[in-house]
């Protein structure tokens, strides 16, 4: 898959063995066009989270907020897929269990915190892994790297199309 930004693009390989609902979640919003027009408008470093005891660091992004989401999947948690939260992992965003939609991060260096059993959110039930990126983290980086207020970006990049790519 090829998530084309503003910034750049970032190519990621979908774990479609190990997280089937949260690829297949994630393929029907790429299909219907979802992401077109949507952003990168999130960044989370050590220095933007003064109230958490447990920091984390990755870029959040989601599809076009002028469209209506699809229903919330079931949480995939990472005891039950083996994919962890390590370098260039993409993940569903969520409030509770069985909330995800569109939303994704990228994850920068390793966020164990962010694992079933880790300590980011008070019900330890982590984050669904699905994904990670095969090229482009140096794009992630960057947008990461953006100047923001607290953690939104000032200037939030733009995903102009996710869209799938054929390995040879």
């Amino acid at each position: 898959m090829a998530i084309e930004t503003s910034a750049g693009n970032i190519i990621i390989a979908l774990e479609t063995q190990a997280a089937p609902i949260t690829t297949t979640n994630f393929l029907r919003y790429v299909d219907a066009g979802y992401y077109e027009g949507g952003t990168f408008y999130r960044t989370v470093r050590m220095d933007n989270q003064p109230d958490n005891a447990i920091r984390i660091e990755v870029i959040q992004g989601g599809a076009n907020s002028e469209r209506e989401s699809f229903a919330p999947i079931v949480l995939e948690r990472t005891r039950d897929t083996g994919l962890l939260h390590l370098d260039g992992v993409v993940s569903m965003a969520r409030d509770g269990p069985d909330s995800a939609t569109h939303s994704i991060f990228i994850c920068i260096g390793d966020q164990p915190s962010l694992d079933f059993a880790g300590q980011r959110n008070p019900d330890g039930q982590g984050f669904a892994a699905f994904a990670r990126v095969v090229s482009g983290m140096d794009i992630v980086r960057q947008i990461q790297a953006g100047a923001s207020d607290g953690q939104t970006l000032i200037d939030p990049v733009v995903i102009h199309r996710v869209v799938r790519i054929l390995s040879s």
